[in-house]
Formats: C-alpha cells, sequence, structure tokens
C-alpha cells in the first residue's frame, strides 16, 4: 500500500471493489480515509477529488475534503459513519435536486474529469451536443460493445441496445438542461454521519440526465421513498418519468454486465427489448 507521507496508524476499512482502504492519521494528528492500488489510472485520483469537489460546489450535499490526492492514492477526511434517518433521506433529495439544478457546461465533462469510472471500468465523457446523442454514443454502444466482447450479452440484445440508441431522440423525454450528476449513485456510494445526515461518495461525474440518477438508485435500494419526495418538492420531474425509469436503468445494468456478467446480461437484455422492441 501506499500512504501520504507521515501517515501511520493505519488500519484496514471497507472501500470498493477494487481499492485497498485505510483509516489513517496524517502527519498534521488529522484522521483520514485513504484508498489506494498499485495499478490506479494516471489522473484516476485527481478526477474523483475534482468530481468530489464539483458536487460539493453548489453547497447543497457534503462530500468528503479531500486532504491528499496523488496518482497512488486519495485522502479523504474522515466521516464517522451513523445510519440514515428520515430527516437525512429528505435532505438528501432536496440536496440531489439542488446539485442537480446547479447544472453542468454540457452532456458531458470538462478537461477536470475526462472519464466516468465504474471500478475498473472507464468510459469517455466527451461531450455531445444534446443528451440522446451523449447516451447513445458514450454509455450504451460502448456498453454493449464490451459486453459483447466479453461474451456477457446474446447478439440480441446488442442488437436491442442497438434500437434504442435509434429510438432515443424520441424515448429520452423532454429536453431539458444537462444536470450535474453523481453518475454512480446506488445505496452504497450514500453515507450518512454519526449524526444520520447524508454524504455523497465515489462519484463518476459528468452533465447528463438527471433521471439516471434517480433510476439508479430505485436499481440499487434507495435509503427511503421520502428521497424522490422530497425531490420532485424542489424539483418536479418532466411528465412521463416513470415510463423511462428503466430506460436509464439499462446504463448500470449494462455496466453490471460488462463487469460481472451473469444475469446481469438477461436483465439488460430485457429491459432493452422493452423499449428497443
Amino acid at each position: 500500500m501506499t500512504l501520504p507521507p507521515g501517515a501511520h496508524d493505519a488500519r484496514r476499512v471497507g472501500g470498493g471493489d477494487i481499492n485497498e482502504a485505510f483509516r489513517v492519521v496524517l502527519a498534521d494528528g488529522s484522521d483520514a480515509f485513504v484508498k489506494t492500488r498499485p495499478d490506479a489510472a494516471p489522473g484516476e485520483y485527481s478526477a474523483e477529488a475534482a468530481g468530489l469537489r464539483w458536487l460539493a460546489e453548489p453547497g447543497a450535499l457534503r462530500t468528503p475534503r479531500v486532504l491528499a490526492v496523488d496518482d497512488r492514492y486519495l485522502a479523504l477526511e474522515w466521516v464517522s459513519p451513523g445510519r440514515l434517518d428520515d430527516s437525512g433521506a429528505q435532505e438528501l433529495g432536496r440536496g440531489l435536486a439542488q446539485t442537480h439544478a446547479a447544472g453542468a457546461s454540457a452532456f458531458g465533462a470538462d478537461g477536470d474529469c475526462p472519464h466516468a469510472r465504474f471500478g475498473s471500468l472507464a468510459l469517455a465523457n466527451d461531450p455531445s451536443h444534446d443528451w440522446p446523442t451523449f447516451y447513445a454514443e458514450r454509455r450504451l454502444r460502448p456498453l454493449a460493445g464490451l459486453a459483447r466482447d466479453r461474451r456477457a450479452l446474446s447478439q440480441a440484445g446488442v442488437d436491442a441496445v442497438e434500437r434504442v440508441c435509434e429510438r432515443l431522440p424520441e424515448l429520452a423525454g423532454p429536453p431539458e438542461p444537462a444536470a450535474r450528476l453523481h453518475g454512480d449513485l446506488w445505496s452504497g456510494n450514500v453515507m450518512a454521519d454519526a449524526t444520520g445526515r447524508p454524504w455523497l461518495v465515489d462519484p463518476s461525474v459528468y452533465g447528463g440526465h438527471r433521471e439516471v440518477d434517480l433510476a439508479m438508485l430505485r436499481l440499487f435500494g434507495a435509503p427511503s421513498q421520502r428521497l424522490f419526495e422530497a425531490y420532485e418538492e424542489v424539483a418536479p420531474l418532466a411528465a412521463g418519468w416513470q415510463e423511462r425509469v428503466e430506460l436509464y436503468q439499462l446504463l448500470p445494468l449494462l455496466v453490471h454486465t460488462v463487469l460481472f456478467g451473469g444475469s446481469y446480461g438477461a436483465a439488460a437484455e430485457r429491459v432493452a427489448l422493452r423499449y428497443g422492441g
């Protein structure tokens, strides 16, 4: 493992699928969470640090403060864990609506976060002029190709994804400005502190459609239905959003198909057939 200079008293903690994670004491005596691994891509941790700062910038939700970053590690302030209570779920919903509304310069990302990372998988964030183009060209088509190459998605599934991409201008919902997305917002990337208040961690940020974050939360175990109610109190979703939930769940299903295979491929194929016919 590689730690920041002067760090000591390292104790292993949970920290994701591909990184080693430790609670350490830094040279200045402060506690920190450090993730590290020997094969991290150059710029990977600095992009994650930039993503955390970008999400925190609107002041609506907390992210851990970046204490040190290097190609070999990322050190964040230590947040004493707790349980997200009902008030925290409502705060998360309101804060997520405000964070999305803070917007992005494009569908995609600027130079600070050229890729969105999902475990060992990196997807290009090259900007597109509209959301359907970005979702098709930067997410669905590349993922379907990778899944096919890894024999995790059938040719029928790949063909169905292609038909979804062709239909996206009519499927994607009314045009909206690019939202400021967490990008990998499942329940494991929402943590609560000791007072029950929410924090966002492990982002894969880009400018995109706000329904993507919400659809992923619904797919992998949202903390509370009150979260969604609080979100809509601040920023109601466009008409027909219920019919688009699985359309935007196709993204994380394909990511999991590429990374883990198994039943995820069948689930992704089912969803693609629903929308692609």
